[in-house]
């Protein structure tokens, strides 16, 4: 293993709050004996700042009832999603 990909390892491992890279190994080793592991390779969703900041004005917005509309039947609201 390459000095390199195992101080990035171990830098995530402290992110994700492990105190040392061992520490992450043998909660996964653990849990795969176990046949407890699960796996999932999943890339990142990662926005681009003019979309966070729309996302954040969404949620604000949301929070304090603005900008969002409420219907009493659902063919009040495929009327409003079809016109």
């Amino acid at each position: 293993m390459s000095k390199s990909l195992k101080n990035a390892a171990s830098d995530v491992a402290n992110e994700y709050g492990f105190s040392s890279l061992q520490d992450i190994l043998r909660v996964v080793l653990t849990q795969l004996s176990r046949r407890e592991l699960v796996v999932s390779i999943e890339k990142p969703i990662r926005l681009s700042q003019k979309n966070a900041n729309r996302y954040v004005k969404m949620s604000r917005d949301f929070a304090q009832n603005k900008n969002n509309k409420s219907f009493s039947s659902m063919q009040d609201l495929m009327t409003d999603l079809t016109t």
